[in-house]
């Protein structure tokens, strides 16, 4: 079964506010992907990117104030 998932997420910020973010596709299910997954930041802003301790990827952001959006989609594969 192909399945198309993904998000459009919005924050209104007064002052800038770091962020952990945990919204990307677990590692272990990479490869039932049929287009690639990218988190999107709108305004662009720097991300780092890193793997915790249950394999989970993450991204540390800053937001800065105003509108932040963050948005992805992608197509996967899935048996049922």
């Amino acid at each position: 079964m192909r399945i198309r998932a993904g998000f459009s997420i919005s924050y209104d910020l007064t002052q800038p506010v770091p962020m952990l973010l945990c919204l990307s596709l677990h590692p272990s299910r990479e490869r039932a992907l049929l287009t690639p997954q990218q988190i999107v930041f709108d305004p662009a802003i720097p991300v780092s990117q890193y793997r915790d301790d249950f394999g989970n990827i993450c991204h540390r952001i800053v937001a800065p104030p105003g509108t932040l959006t963050m948005s992805t989609q992608f197509d996967i594969e899935d048996d049922g």
